[in-house]
């Protein structure tokens, strides 16, 4: 393996994305008044839990196959004086609750694993291909969104020309990995082995006040498969977009070190010192052959491109340092401006 340090260029690209139906909201408005969260909170987890002790699932199908799609997936009210029929499972009874805070509110919410895939598990800033399936509680169950063809998803939008989803997909994803491979069959992929499952998701880590299921704080059923994800860069500064959680809150529109008003995520100066964060950060190149082990990275050292051409793998890492040893990253640090590109020329 061939190792030595490169000076590159910094280039920021525009992501653009399609609206979809597990998109962010906006719940405010001028003209209503919204409810309080945590009234609705108590009201939507009563309407869950009704939902889940009178609905089952095809438990049973799942034990003796070996290919599942969220298609698959069947819900059916039980009716009263009913048994639940053998092969099959109450919802209550199958569901793991979870727990978060979000906008200073605890929520409490529900999953359905079927299985939990093969792959690697995306970051709750990364960009997700999926399939899947959108119901309504409030409305019985009414599928309201049916994506049957993978498409691409970004869970943390920019605030400014992306959208990101809402905050319940934030939350599940991370929980489930993608698929280890994919084939290709009549014109068609297939995908081997990925994440399936079912959220049920209060309104408030839905769309809360919004109506873009057809209601407004409407408890929400997904079915999804989580099939591949993009590790997402936002400002392209180098430093991955959930690295930039620094108060590891799973949030990152709360971390603006430089009191800019602009997050770090979307900051291509952190600390604003006048250097650019990819300018403070050590670049270094691996070149290694297919067959050679992927490179080691060190503590804060992230892959910044790689390309292959023929049997050749290029990776480009860049490396946070903290110079001064003064326990702030020099990105990080006002008082360091070392610009490792102009230190090279």
């Amino acid at each position: 393996m061939k190792i030595k340090q490169l000076k590159i260029s910094l280039l920021l690209s525009a992501i653009v994305i399609t609206f979809v139906s597990c998109k962010s909201d906006d719940d405010s408005s001028s003209s209503v008044t919204l409810r309080d969260r945590t009234e609705q909170q108590a009201e939507d987890i009563a309407k869950i839990n009704d939902y889940l002790s009178s609905h089952y699932y095809n438990s049973g199908f799942f034990e003796v196959n070996s290919e599942y799609k969220y298609t698959d997936i069947v819900i059916t009210q039980l009716e009263d004086g009913e048994e639940v029929p053998e092969g099959h499972t109450l919802l209550l009874n199958a569901v793991e609750t979870h727990y978060t805070t979000y906008l200073e509110i605890d929520y409490e919410y529900y999953i359905l694993t079927l299985n939990e895939g093969g792959g690697e598990s995306p970051k709750f800033t990364d960009e997700v291909r999926v399939r899947y399936e959108g119901a309504s509680i409030n409305n019985d169950g009414e599928v309201f969104e049916s994506v049957s063809s993978p498409e691409d998803l970004l869970l943390q939008g920019d605030g400014f020309n992306t959208f990101g989803s809402i905050e319940g997909w934030r939350l599940v994803m991370p929980m489930f990995k993608t698929s280890t491979g994919f084939s290709y069959n009549n014109g068609s992929v297939e995908f081997q082995d990925f994440g399936l499952g079912v959220m049920f998701l209060p309104s408030g880590l839905a769309y809360f006040a919004g109506a873009a299921t057809g209601t407004s704080y409407d408890s929400l059923i997904f079915k999804f498969e989580l099939l591949q994800f993009e590790q997402r860069d936002h400002d392209g500064d180098g430093i991955p977009s959930y690295a930039e959680d620094l108060d590891n809150d799973n949030d990152v529109s709360d971390n603006d070190t430089d009191d800019n008003g602009l997050p770090n995520y979307v900051d291509s100066d952190d600390d604003g010192d006048g250097v650019a964060t990819f300018d403070e950060l050590l670049q270094t190149i691996y070149v290694f052959n297919s067959t050679d082990p992927e490179p080691v990275l060190e503590e804060n050292e992230y892959e910044y491109s790689r390309s292959i051409e023929d049997d050749e793998i290029t990776v480009v890492t860049v490396t946070a340092l903290d110079t001064d040893n003064n326990g702030i990253l020099d990105y990080l640090d006002e008082g360091v401006s070392i610009n490792y590109n102009e230190a090279e020329e």
